[in-house]
């Protein structure tokens, strides 16, 4: 394979241990990555869940010191909780003492929440869409979509995002983020009535900029259009992964820094010796995903020896990312990622493994690195 890994990690929190520990693992993961030939290693944005990666620009920093090649970044910085100038002098910061190695990775989730809230109240009313069915497409599982009007009305959800910004703060339009933040990245930006306004550390920094997104919609259609690479969910939202990709594709100028297209496509993986084993690590995680689905905010992560199947009605919500999770021996998860990357045509795969043991964890990617090729084992 000559399609580079990459990882992102949550941070999971698992059943019986602390985020200490959850961030320790983190560490000592991305140091084995380093190692094993990874390309990039990037941690995500959650709060107020069983995750301990609620602030990523603190984490890409404690990483970057640990490492010594690896790029680390986030994916993604949530732009509906913070400001472009936060955002540019927390990894300018960074920047300035581990430079060149910075992946900034940006998503629209808080102003996501408040569109699709309005969407939920709009079709109150009108009949519900024609159900599209799951199919199979080259390999792939594409399942039907989720509905996510009951997380979105959860009362959990709405409290955590009341604490996310300050009382009465409204968050500018993403594309005016973005583009304040590659102004100011870049020395060029100026408030509404021309002053000039310099961020240091920030500007100048090394840092590559990505869009993060899950449909065909604005994300897509503006990373294409600014010429910047695309992260596409399709370990979160399976169903339009393809739609994300192609929106993205048909949006794209070429800029300075990315004369064409640059795809990631992320995956959730479990990888043990033999299929069985691999099935009995990734037991738990439907339960796990029920408990972020259901409003409640990700559990820790449940221990395989002591939890009960999921309930029938508990199952259907979780099906769509049961039926997409990529779990086995090595040669059965790396022919189904190669199977993903040949539908979207990606250029680069993004891991995300959870298990509740961290060396389970350790030994999925390290089964994964192995299969693929990657660089680090072959030189081993």
């Amino acid at each position: 394979m000559t399609t580079p890994l990459s990882v992102l990690d949550l941070s999971p929190v698992s059943e019986g241990t602390t985020a200490r520990t959850a961030l320790r693992n983190t560490v000592d993961l991305a140091r084995h990555a380093e190692a094993w030939g990874y390309k990039r290693y990037w941690v995500a944005e959650h709060h107020f869940v069983g995750v301990a990666s609620s602030s990523p620009a603190v984490l890409v920093g404690i990483l970057a010191a640990a490492t010594s090649t690896l790029r680390v970044g986030a994916a993604a910085v949530q732009l509906g909780h913070t400001t472009a100038a936060a955002v540019v002098e927390s990894f300018g910061t960074v920047d300035a003492l581990y430079p060149g190695r910075l992946d900034l990775g940006l998503g629209r989730s808080g102003q996501r929440r408040a569109e699709a809230l309005k969407a939920v109240a709009e079709r109150n009313n009108q009949p519900a869409p024609p159900r599209r069915e799951t199919e199979i497409r080259d390999g792939v599982v594409i399942p039907a979509p989720f509905d996510p009007s009951g997380l979105l009305l959860s009362p959990r959800l709405a409290a955590a995002q009341s604490v996310l910004q300050q009382p009465g703060a409204l968050s500018p339009a993403f594309d005016q983020q973005v583009d304040d933040i590659l102004a100011l990245l870049g020395g060029t930006y100026r408030t509404p009535d021309g002053i000039e306004l310099h961020a240091s550390p920030g500007e100048g920094a090394d840092v590559e900029v990505w869009v993060f997104g899950s449909s065909a919609g604005p994300s897509a259609e503006l990373a294409g259009r600014l010429g910047l690479p695309f992260g596409a969910n399709y370990h979160v939202s399976p169903s339009t992964t393809i739609e994300a990709v192609e929106a993205y594709r048909a949006a794209f100028r070429p800029s300075p820094g990315l004369p064409k297209p640059y795809v990631v496509v992320s995956a959730d993986t479990v990888v043990a010796e033999d299929d069985a084993t691999a099935q009995e690590l990734a037991s738990t995680f439907g339960h796990w995903t029920h408990s972020i689905r259901s409003g409640h905010g990700a559990i820790p992560y449940p221990d395989p020896a002591h939890t009960a199947p999921l309930g029938e009605t508990e199952r259907a919500l979780v099906e769509d990312r049961l039926i997409t999770q990529f779990v086995g021996a090595p040669a059965t998860v790396a022919d189904k990622l190669d199977s993903l990357r040949r539908l979207t045509d990606a250029d680069e795969l993004v891991i995300t493994s959870v298990t509740h043991d961290h060396s389970d964890r350790l030994r999925s990617y390290e089964l994964l690195a192995s299969e693929w090729g990657l660089p680090g084992l072959l030189a081993a």
